[in-house]
């Protein structure tokens, strides 16, 4: 039998799985289930069916996007809330024998997050403090952002908000939004621009993957007075769309510092005030917090941003 085979060949189920349950068993609701861990609800079903799969029992009932718990449901709920704060203690006891920040911390980071000046000192905080752990920094796209954090393949994320439930985070700062526009819009020329200005405008879109609540808080959809963004090309990464804009048809919004890093020929960017704020967050799960690597960086991060000029915020749910 192959590692990681049960019965008649089937695979175990992951920690992923069983927490994605344990989720479903407290919402009884397919939709807000997804919307709570930030994946969108085909994605979610799946790996449910999955978990069924190789358990071998149905776990809940299905009537539209509502369920019940089978008997086998219930008895598994109970069992993976074990498994999942078993092995929570398993990390802690480890960690404890570990002691000082060694070993491996491996760190997402969404586009160029990790290259800011605040994810910059807080790294070189770390390695001062900690020259025995190796970093290793993974660039992530909008596919990923939030999939590999909590599936546990990154320990912690540069990422930028809204973020999504279960996840707890460090706010690091906050800055303007503004209008990526192609240098040929009649409106690339001014100083300031509105969103009624952009209301015939087409948006950049993301991939069916990405949270839709998570872009549509970003391109302020639906507008104020309730109109719906029109979406054009999906892209999966910030290089592909800035490239999207330069070649016309569609416009888009990032963070003020867009400007300084990715300057492009044939792009122009405009302030728009009623964007509201980019956020940038250090994000990690509550069961990895305490880990001796983790715990090195949420330390650095706090120590950092309490630094003259830095933007001393923590959100509520670093806790």
């Amino acid at each position: 039998m192959g590692a990681g085979s049960g019965s008649g060949g089937r695979r175990e189920p992951s920690l992923h799985q069983l927490r994605l349950f344990l989720v479903l068993a407290q919402e009884l609701h397919f939709g807000r289930a997804a919307a709570r861990v930030y994946v969108t609800q085909p994605a979610f079903s799946q790996q449910i069916r999955s978990l069924e799969q190789r358990l071998g029992v149905v776990l809940v009932e299905r009537g539209g996007r509502s369920v019940r718990l089978t008997p086998a449901g219930r008895s598994v709920a109970e069992e993976a809330r074990a498994v999942v704060d078993a092995m929570a203690r398993l990390r802690q006891a480890a960690g404890r024998h570990v002691g000082a920040a060694r070993g491996l911390l491996r760190i997402g980071s969404l586009g160029a997050e990790a290259a800011m000046p605040y994810a910059q000192a807080i790294l070189a905080h770390l390695r001062g403090r900690h020259p025995d752990l190796e970093i290793e920094v993974r660039n992530l796209t909008f596919l990923d952002m939030f999939s590999t954090l909590l599936s546990g393949e990154v320990d912690a994320a540069f990422l930028r908000g809204p973020l999504p439930g279960g996840i707890q985070s460090l706010h690091l700062a906050s800055e303007a939004r503004v209008v990526c526009l192609s240098d040929d819009d009649p409106l690339a020329d001014r100083d300031v621009l509105t969103l009624d200005q952009l209301a015939e405008r087409t948006v950049v879109d993301m991939p069916p993957e990405v949270p839709r609540s998570w872009w549509n808080h970003l391109t302020v959809n639906p507008r104020p007075d309730g109109t719906r963004v029109r979406f054009g090309p999906v892209v999966r990464d910030t290089e592909a769309m800035v490239l999207a804009v330069t070649q016309g048809g569609a416009i888009t919004f990032l963070p003020a510092a867009a400007r300084r890093l990715y300057p492009r020929a044939g792009i122009t960017y405009v302030d728009c005030p009623e964007l509201g704020l980019s956020t940038a967050e250090l994000a990690w799960l509550p069961d990895h917090r305490d880990e001796p690597a983790v715990s090195a960086l949420r330390e650095a991060a706090h120590q950092t941003v309490r630094q003259p000029g830095s933007t001393p915020a923590d959100s509520a749910p670093d806790a």
